[in-house]
């Protein structure tokens, strides 16, 4: 079995010796690189470079620069997403963001999980778990998201956050670590302030 196919099974794999996933990781940071150094206005460069970057991008998808990813080809992201400046996404064990997603700036998605004892780490073990992120949520700003974790649709998650565990749909959830302060209700909706 081959290093790049335990990473995509959840075992541990070596991440930082095997040269075909170190190749791989190097075409993500090439990209990465042009992608950064585009001019904002020049949407349609931008949009190309991106779509080899992640190939599976939903339509109207908006990643502000700067943008890191490891791979790209791992991560999944939906239609009319919305991810602001200076976002991480750690996709070696898969991260899919939902559609009409809000990332708020400095947030970053984690799926490598490390060896305890130091002569595994240094032999560049590791192993990488799926993020989630349902449709229509909204996550605020300097998040932190880590390996194996899925947050539900409609959810918000408030800044600074580190969420360690899954957190459930319709819910408002936040802290270090994060947890869930209560559900979304139709009184959160901004015409009953109107009322």
């Amino acid at each position: 079995m081959t290093e790049k196919e335990k990473m995509k099974l959840g075992l541990w794999y070596d991440a930082n010796f095997d040269q075909e996933i170190v190749e791989q990781r190097l075409v993500a940071e090439d990209l990465c690189f042009e992608l950064n150094h585009i001019r904002p206005k020049e949407v349609e460069k931008r949009n190309e470079v991106l779509k080899n970057l992640i190939p599976d991008l939903g339509d109207n998808c908006t990643i502000l620069s700067p943008f890191v990813t490891d791979y790209g080809c791992y991560s999944h992201i939906g239609h009319d997403t919305f991810i602001n400046h200076n976002a991480y996404i750690m996709d070696g064990g898969g991260i899919t963001i939902g559609h009409h997603c809000f990332i708020g700036p400095n947030c970053g998605m984690y799926t490598a999980i490390h060896p305890l004892i130091a002569e595994e780490r240094n032999a560049g073990l590791e192993k990488a778990l799926p993020i989630t992120i349902g449709d229509n949520c909204w996550i605020g700003a300097d998040v932190t998201i880590l390996p194996g974790v899925t947050i539900g649709e409609h959810t918000v998650i408030g800044a600074k956050s580190v969420v360690t565990k899954d957190i459930q749909d319709h819910v408002i959830a936040l802290g270090n670590p994060c947890r869930v302060i209560r559900s979304i209700t139709e009184k959160d909706s901004i015409y009953q302030e109107e009322k």
